[in-house]
């Protein structure tokens, strides 16, 4: 009876959240970056990513190149929206820091290095630097790792100095290995242990498919963060591109004009 009870409760209530994460490597041994899911035009996706910034990230890692008030500008959000959501640091003076202020943060970096071992970098150019797929990969492949100082490791990010912020929401999980047989340099064989996939050994307050559903948010809102006019950039190409094309066919038909004694 009580196995009955049990089997009638994991079929009602599955362990969604106990998932194993795939992992692809390429003939190097380096991993495969998975696959942003990203929509830069998604304005509830970046207002989502920007507040999940704020909470996560900005008590951190500033944004030093943006201003709250072009976030409410470009991601539809209203300033006091913005000013309620976002902004939690102070001036020198001790007051709230402004709607038209950028994205600074209140950590030293002395105090940087003493707790982290070196300064924390700025995320305002990150996904350009890094790329979209980088991200959400790094944010998605934490593991536990007793030998690192923080007891995390990361695939994109190997011996990462930066804790598992997100832990909570994702939950941890475990490198699982495997045995490979791999050629040495006398032309022989030998086994290897080889990272397979990442299993999760612990339940966070999100399923798999909300985790990454707010890393994609999240990734979203970096990649506008690091190029906050790519949209009227692109909007503005196709427009220019039509120009020209008409453009084109007046310069052609005037070159007619003026040659065809010519030829």
């Amino acid at each position: 009876m009580k196995k009955l009870i049990i089997t009638l409760l994991l079929a009602v209530f599955p362990l969604a959240t106990y998932a194993d994460i795939s992992v692809q490597l390429d003939s190097h041994g380096k991993i495969v970056l998975d696959k942003a899911p990203i929509d830069i035009h998604d304005k509830d996706s970046l207002q989502r990513g920007a507040k999940s910034f704020a909470d996560y990230c900005l008590s951190c890692h500033s944004a030093f190149f943006m201003r709250y008030n072009r976030i409410a500008r470009d991601t539809g959000m209203t300033e006091e929206a913005v000013r309620e959501a976002m902004i939690f640091t102070r001036d020198d003076k001790d007051k709230p820091s402004k709607i038209g202020d950028l994205m600074k943060i209140s950590m030293s970096e002395n105090y940087a290095k003493n707790a982290f071992g070196g300064a924390v970098p700025d995320l305002s150019l990150t996904a350009r630097a890094r790329g979209a797929d980088w991200l959400y990969t790094y944010l998605r492949t934490f593991y536990m790792d007793a030998y690192r100082p923080m007891g995390v490791n990361n695939l994109a990010f190997a011996d990462v100095g930066m804790p598992h912020v997100l832990w909570d929401l994702q939950g941890q999980q475990k490198a699982v290995y495997k045995t490979v047989q791999q050629e040495t340099v006398d032309g022989g064989m030998q086994d290897v242990e080889r990272l397979d996939h990442l299993k999760l050994v612990s339940e966070g307050t999100m399923t798999v498919e909300e985790y990454d559903a707010f890393v994609t948010d999240l990734v979203n809102f970096m990649v506008y963060l690091a190029e906050p006019v790519q949209v009227e950039r692109r909007s503005m190409g196709w427009k220019v591109l039509a120009f020209l094309f008409v453009f084109f066919i007046f310069a052609y038909l005037l070159k007619k004009e003026y040659w065809k004694d010519v030829h």
